[in-house]
């Protein structure tokens, strides 16, 4: 409780709610959040193609 009082936490959880934007995206637009294939190797693919492709949307936006 007394940590949640501190500037520091007030100045991070300000700023929070960006990072939640992009972890939903990600979660519920492009399958991040359940794993399709097993193993880790697949696990790391399905990761890493996931953010590629919002980062390709992203870069696509602001390049209009």
């Amino acid at each position: 409780m007394a940590f949640q009082e501190t500037e520091y936490f007030k100045d991070k959880s300000k700023e929070r709610y960006k990072i939640e934007a992009k972890n939903s995206e990600l979660k519920h637009g492009h399958g991040y959040d359940v794993a399709t294939s097993s193993g880790l190797l697949g696990m790391q693919l399905q990761g890493a193609m996931a953010i590629f492709a919002v980062n390709l949307k992203r870069i696509l936006k602001i390049s209009e």
